[in-house]
């Protein structure tokens, strides 16, 4: 067994060890993070099968597409009204424990749902749900993002960030693929729900393996200004600030997940199976991105590379909103992915390398919750425009905000076009 870094180490290692850079296997040459992937493969896993499964019961049983945009809804309001809070838990207590605390409300939800979807309950029952998980979210994200950091030595780290969002879009891919023959054969959502819960419980027995680390804790008292000191700090940190935004606003227009049970079902007419295709495409496609971007020298014009995904983004999901033909579509998500996975590494990899330990949970809960608004927001603005205007009309104008914000955030933080090496310590 190697021996566990010590976390002040991990945090103030230089920026030397050229060789670990360019090793594309660094960071999993590192136990703890070998743990902390699988168990949240595992995870992930249970995650989106259990997105696919949501949705199309929810639509198979209402047939409205606000319905679907509910679902956004409800998931994103915990994250937003908990995640600061949860995030100065994160910098005062032991990260490891309370992703295991969130893990077991997570649990509990699915095992619920699993239940409810069995007996054929009321669907407001689900929504309920969905929301004590949420809840549960919200807890773990700062605790996960600022756990990460201190399971590999900061040369190691954006080699970790590729990896992990490698087992993201891993779990992206198979997770919908397996949730949608799951439905397909089984014809109940109860049995996806299910094995999700269990998913959940092998991360559990991971993340107790662990190690446990102790934290940097802040030195300041409990207060209101403690609670927003990480929005402070992601507002005086320009880059940081310019590729969150980017990322909230790529997402919360662009992102068409919420729309796809539609299009799976009444414009490209492919059913459960191929609404789980679907919902993987993006991730195929960002874990051949990962794979590559892990074989490569550290990105050294980070920032342009950043604008031009993110304008890429936009334009393949125009691309998917347009299209009535079934592989088509499959290959605008799947690029839709691979631009999405280069967005995800620079601001990860900017937000941890830029924040002092001490207050990582606290700024990783700010990024939680763009996140949150990006993701479950943006379901719910694509379910409500498809609503009012349909589906492509939601997808397009979604690509041609997203390409808009491109150009309105290079205009207002220059700071981002002139972004070099995602390693390098701020000056």
């Amino acid at each position: 067994m190697p021996p566990v870094p010590d976390p002040e180490t991990v945090v103030e290692v230089g920026e030397t060890g050229a060789a670990a850079a360019h090793d594309p296997y660094a960071a999993l040459r590192h136990r703890d993070f070998r743990l902390y992937l699988f168990g949240s493969l595992f995870a992930a896993l249970g995650g989106n099968m259990q997105a696919v499964a949501v949705g199309w019961e929810i639509y198979e049983r209402t047939g409205r597409a606000l319905a679907l945009g509910w679902v956004g809804l409800v998931q994103a309001v915990p994250v937003i009204l908990f995640a600061l809070p949860f995030g100065q838990l994160a910098d005062r207590c032991d990260r490891r424990r309370l992703v295991m605390a969130g893990l077991v409300v997570t649990i509990a939800s699915s095992a619920a749902l699993a239940y409810w979807s069995f007996v054929r309950g009321p669907v407001g029952v689900f929504y309920l749900l969905l929301f004590s998980g949420a809840v549960a979210r919200a807890l773990n994200w700062p605790a996960v993002a600022a756990l990460m950091p201190t399971l590999v030595p900061r040369p190691a780290f954006s080699n970790a960030v590729t990896w992990n969002s490698a087992r993201f879009q891993v779990a992206a891919v198979a997770g919908p693929a397996l949730g949608g023959f799951l439905l397909a054969v089984t014809g109940s959502a109860g049995a996806v729900y299910a094995l999700t819960a269990g998913l959940m419980l092998l991360f559990l027995v991971l993340l107790a393996c662990m190690a446990s680390r102790p934290v940097q804790r802040s030195p300041e008292p409990m207060s209101v200004q403690s609670l927003l000191a990480g929005l402070g700090f992601v507002w005086r940190t320009k880059v940081v600030l310019a590729a969150i935004t980017l990322d909230l606003f790529a997402v919360l227009l662009g992102g068409a997940t919420a729309l796809l049970p539609i299009y799976a079902k009444d414009i490209l007419r492919v059913g459960p199976a191929g609404l789980g295709w679907l919902r993987a495409a993006p991730a195929l496609g960002a874990i051949l991105m990962a794979v590559t971007m892990a074989h490569r020298p550290p990105l050294q014009q980070a920032g342009r590379a950043l604008l031009w995904a993110v304008i890429g983004f936009g334009l393949v999901t125009i691309g998917f909103g347009l299209s009535k033909w079934f592989w088509f579509s499959l290959v605008m998500l799947g690029a839709a992915g691979a631009f999405d996975n280069i967005s995800v590494i620079v601001r990860h990899s900017l937000v941890q390398l830029r924040t002092p330990d001490e207050m990582r949970g606290r700024v990783s809960a700010v990024n939680t919750v763009f996140i949150s608004c990006s993701n479950e927001l943006g379901e719910f603005e694509s379910g409500f425009v498809a609503a009012a205007f349909g589906p492509v009309v939601s997808a397009v104008s979604g690509g041609v905000g997203t390409i808009l914000v491109v150009l309105a955030v290079a205009k207002k933080w220059p700071e981002i076009t002139r972004l070099k090496s995602l390693d390098a310590r701020p000056r």
